[in-house]
């Protein structure tokens, strides 16, 4: 009984996978593995060198007749399942998270042009830097560290807003401090380069999508 309702999802997901690729003007295939525990369906795109590029992985549960998706949550470190119980479920995964490997393929084409555009104009910009990139940019701070979330004597993690003094961007600094149990502090922190006309972007982009945002008291 249980695998009746993986066959009944496989056969449909056939017709509504073209509809998912079809708007991103992509081929999309899904192969079908039985054999395995939990048997589960993979899906892929071809590349231009006929080799496969797999973007999800649908799995299945047989002893609660429920399919799932795995997810690595890196607060936590640790691998997260995520429960689709219907099929409507299954195809809105599914198609965020076509929607989400095709924006990064797309992104990473452009960081790539951008990158050896850069490199040959002897200008240097990057997006998301690492600390020694970091430290050879000249930034004027224009807000000090500001507290966006605190718990005491557990964690703190602020931000802080700046403008790299030879090209104009805005920086954006993230700093994560937390306390093991031993009480020693521990830093991370990441910086983030944008354009003036990328700013309007990612603000409208972060507050149309806070209510599906999670925050640390509801972990």
């Amino acid at each position: 009984m249980s695998m009746e309702w993986f066959n009944r999802v496989t056969t449909e997901l056939h017709d509504h996978l073209n509809s998912i690729c079809d708007q991103y003007d992509q081929v999309g295939h899904m192969s079908i593995d039985q054999s395995a525990k939990h048997p589960r369906i993979e899906f892929f795109v071809e590349t231009e060198d006929d080799e496969r590029d797999y973007f999800c992985t649908l799995h299945f549960d047989p002893h609660n007749a429920e399919f799932y998706v795995e997810t690595f949550d890196f607060e936590f470190e640790q691998q997260t399942r995520i429960i689709l119980t219907d099929i409507e479920d299954i195809i809105d995964a599914i198609h965020d998270i076509f929607h989400d490997f095709i924006s990064d393929d797309e992104l990473d084409d452009l960081d790539e042009e951008f990158v050896l555009d850069a490199v040959n104009s002897g200008e240097y910009y990057v997006g998301e830097i690492s600390d020694t990139e970091f430290e050879e940019l000249s930034v004027e701070w224009e807000t000090p560290e500001v507290t966006a979330f605190q718990i005491e004597d557990a964690i703190e993690i602020t931000h802080q807003f700046g403008v790299v003094n030879a090209t104009g961007d805005g920086v954006l600094r993230r700093v994560k401090r937390f306390w093991s149990e031993g009480n020693e502090l521990h830093k991370e922190e990441s910086s983030f380069v944008f354009t003036k006309e990328e700013a309007s972007t990612l603000i409208a982009l972060v507050a149309s999508n806070m209510d599906k945002m999670t925050s640390y008291e509801n972990l």
